[in-house]
């Protein structure tokens, strides 16, 4: 018994473009969303100039209402430093060792697990792509070997192949040039947050530092 494997083929090749099309969407929709979220968490050199010069002057004076109120304003709610910032001073009474540990964790846990989680789904892409369109050469090869079958026993065109032939490549070309994009987008995306996380590493410890020497003081 003979199979038209025809009606089949086209439904694939619709759904493989669908999918294909998708996952790269959905692959700039999450390296766009990735970007704002780092820049949102990070302060430029003039914003971390004024929140320094704040929130030095009412550590010196243990004004902790002071430094929460600037924290909780507008402009430096969303970012990172002055969320770790208001975690401290809810964590005023442990010492110093104890308090960069929580603040450490707090940090894993609410802005960097975040940030991870949309850079998963990048590479869940990046693997995916090429996969698809994998999946695509070998549906228009099955395609063209039936074909060659068919070719052989009634003497058709072999031209007739070049149709799935160039799905089969095509689809595989696809999937690369959305993947190799998001790669190079997603190794950029690293570099930030490796940015990111020294930025609020190196504005912590000046915050504890200046914590620390009041706390001596005192």
């Amino acid at each position: 018994m003979e199979y038209n494997l025809a009606p089949l083929f086209q439904l694939s090749a619709t759904a493989i473009y669908l999918a294909l099309a998708g996952v790269a969407v959905f692959g700039v929709f999450q390296v766009v969303l990735l970007t704002r979220k780092i820049g949102e968490k990070k302060m430029s050199p003039a914003s971390i100039e004024q929140f320094r010069q704040m929130v030095g002057e009412r550590i010196k004076s243990r004004d902790w209402k002071g430094i929460a109120q600037i924290c909780d304003s507008p402009e430096y709610w969303s970012r990172a430093v002055p969320q770790m910032v208001l975690v401290a001073l809810e964590n005023l009474d442990r010492p110093p060792g104890k308090l960069r540990q929580i603040l450490a964790g707090r940090f894993e846990r609410d802005v960097l697990a975040d940030l991870d989680y949309a850079s998963s789904w990048i590479g869940t892409i990046v693997k995916s792509a090429p996969m698809l369109g994998l999946l695509g050469t070998v549906s228009g090869m099955i395609q063209a070997f039936a074909k060659i079958a068919d070719t052989q026993k009634t003497g058709g065109d072999p031209s007739a192949l070049a149709g799935e032939i160039s799905f089969a490549l095509f689809t595989t070309a696809l999937g690369l040039a959305v993947a190799i994009p998001l790669v190079i987008a997603g190794a950029f995306l690293q570099i930030r947050m490796g940015k990111l996380q020294d930025h609020v590493q190196s504005e912590l410890s000046w915050f504890l530092d200046e914590l620390d020497s009041v706390r001596s003081a005192g």
